[in-house]
């Protein structure tokens, strides 16, 4: 029993992973934050003159990289649901994730997820092997999604 909760909590990561990533998106501060200061200018380094170099300084911090945006059924799936997390940044992300690492028949296997999440939860306990194939590479969309679109 505890070896099979524990096979069972290993397979739901990559459902509250996209849970986690959809919140932290609504939060205040989070993902919005990070944009609001990528659109501020960068500061305005004196012109060096040939005998000194400008440094920077050790306090100033790299700008927030760039987050990947694509359009797709899983970005317009995502858009219409009812989640309150969802962004156009967001669920573009989400989608540029899904165009590396799923072929466009797993997203649509994906997509079905939005409208019946309780479909996730069947394909996951699939014994069928193109189930168990797909499961894995949406753990592996799903953990990409999360560490890039936070």
């Amino acid at each position: 029993m505890i070896v099979a909760k524990q096979r069972g909590s290993e397979h739901m990561r990559p459902i509250v992973s996209l849970i986690v990533i959809l919140s932290l998106a609504g939060c205040a501060g989070g993902y919005h934050r990070a944009k609001r200061e990528m659109a501020q200018p960068a500061p305005r380094v004196a012109a060096a003159t040939p005998a000194v170099t400008a440094r920077p300084s050790a306090s100033a911090t790299p700008a927030p990289a760039a987050k990947p945006f694509a359009t797709g059924q899983i970005q317009r799936a995502c858009m219409a649901s009812d989640r309150k997390a969802r962004s156009r940044e967001l669920c573009g992300c989400i989608q540029a994730i899904a165009d590396q690492t799923l072929s466009g028949s797993d997203q649509r296997l994906a997509v079905s997820f939005y409208g019946d999440p309780h479909r996730a939860q069947d394909i996951r306990q699939s014994d069928r092997d193109n189930h168990r194939r797909f499961w894995t590479k949406y753990r592996e969309y799903t953990d990409g999604a999360e560490r890039t679109c936070r």
